[in-house]
């Protein structure tokens, strides 16, 4: 035990020593976050619109035209820009330009054909075969139609009731009754699971992305330290002593996983803390995934130091990884927009199950139990690479 500690504390120190390994497994990271935070707008304070902007210019002006205002103005799928001094050519023009989604025109004798129940119809300017033509024309016949209903109700209510209803009050009080319907579709979420903005949702993806992102690529100074000591022949040195090649390797790995738990826990400190991530929403999960990613990691660090045979071999067999477990494993995009086919490929690698652990717990709200498969994955892939470089470390012993 003594000897492995001897070999940890080496390494840990020649590690500390190397500023390519703060900045790979702290810096990196942080910057990399902060950098898709403000490109994805999650410290933006403003809220965007997400409605389809609809230029509105009412031609008429008659007090039955400003329910149908009324109405488009409170629509959760439409929003409506008043040019009160533009013209039907001028909204054309921007709906053309990409400007507006659609223009609306209520055109002049429209309230007194609608007071009448004669045929008249608002004129809307708009690309019918743009994919946002069917919410547009939806929301424009939903308006129209309540206000058609609303004053015949009122016409046969006050035929029937008389001055116990009058119509002007009779039509109010129909298209009230459109603001609390009988039946409605409500979306509902689990006072369990806390919401998520946009901005947050893109935190809560690329601050454990990068995290274990940069976590391989600093991987590069540990690889380069476990070269370096077979180049000088300190392995071979150590090997004629009563050291045993389980010890070494045990050494070397738990050199690489302090430092690699380390900076786990350092940037998920910072996640919660200054980026407002969730991590600690269930923290023995949380420490799980964090545990057994390193795990991982750290035993693919000691296999890169055991096959590289140079320095620049193991700046490479670093980089090469990141780049494709990260790709493939979802630290980029979320694989839950690819295609199954993809997404059965990017499992294949340790950084889509450690993204599987982190987002089941900040994003989907999940606990303990979610994540103990992604944990069971991870700590499988650290036995196959522990396992692998003890296998080459005695192979090249023979040599």
């Amino acid at each position: 035990m003594i000897r492995i500690l001897d070999i940890t504390i080496k390494d840990l120190t020649q590690l500390v020593r190397d500023a390519n390994t703060f900045m790979f497994l702290l810096i990196m990271p942080i910057v990399f976050t902060l950098l898709f935070g403000y490109a994805s707008g999650a410290f933006s304070k403003d809220q965007s619109d997400s409605r389809l902007p609809i230029g509105y210019l009412n031609e008429d002006n008659r007090w039955v035209d400003q329910p149908l205002h009324d109405i488009l103005a409170a629509s959760e799928t439409i929003h409506l820009v008043e040019y009160p001094i533009a013209s039907a050519s001028d909204l054309e023009a921007l709906v053309a330009d990409g400007k507006l989604a659609a223009a609306i025109i209520v055109p002049r004798g429209y309230g007194q054909a609608m007071l009448k129940n004669k045929t008249v119809r608002l004129i809307v300017i708009a690309d019918t075969g743009s994919t946002a033509w069917t919410t547009i024309q939806a929301e424009t016949l939903t308006a129209v139609s309540r206000l058609d209903g609303a004053l015949r109700t009122a016409t046969i209510t006050e035929d029937i009731l008389g001055d116990r209803a009058p119509f002007r009050y009779a039509f109010d009080q129909t298209l009230e009754a459109w603001q609390d319907p009988p039946i409605k579709v409500v979306e509902t979420t689990s006072s369990v699971v806390p919401k998520v903005t946009d901005g947050g949702m893109s935190l809560a993806h690329t601050s454990p992305g990068m995290m274990l992102q940069f976590a391989i690529a600093g991987l590069l100074t540990a690889a380069q330290i476990i070269v370096t000591e077979r180049k000088s022949r300190t392995l071979q040195r150590l090997l004629t002593t009563s050291a045993r090649r389980i010890h070494i390797l045990i050494g070397h790995y738990l050199a690489i996983f302090i430092l690699i738990f380390s900076q786990f826990m350092i940037l998920i400190a910072f996640g919660q803390f200054a980026l407002k991530v969730d991590y600690l929403r269930a923290p023995s999960a949380t420490l799980l995934v964090a545990f057994s990613a390193a795990l991982c990691i750290s035993a693919l660090g000691l296999l890169i130091g055991v096959i590289a045979k140079s320095e620049e071999q193991a700046v490479t067999f670093s980089i090469i990884p990141m780049f494709v477990f990260s790709g493939l494993g979802g630290a980029w995009v979320p694989l839950e927009v690819t295609g199954e086919a993809f997404q059965i490929i990017g499992h294949l690698t340790p950084v889509a199950w450690a993204m599987d652990g982190f987002k089941n717990v900040i994003v989907r709200g999940f606990g303990l139990d979610s994540v103990l498969l992604p944990a069971g994955a991870l700590t499988v892939y650290a036995v196959l690479f522990f396992a692998l470089a003890a296998w080459r470390l005695s192979a090249a012993e023979e040599k």
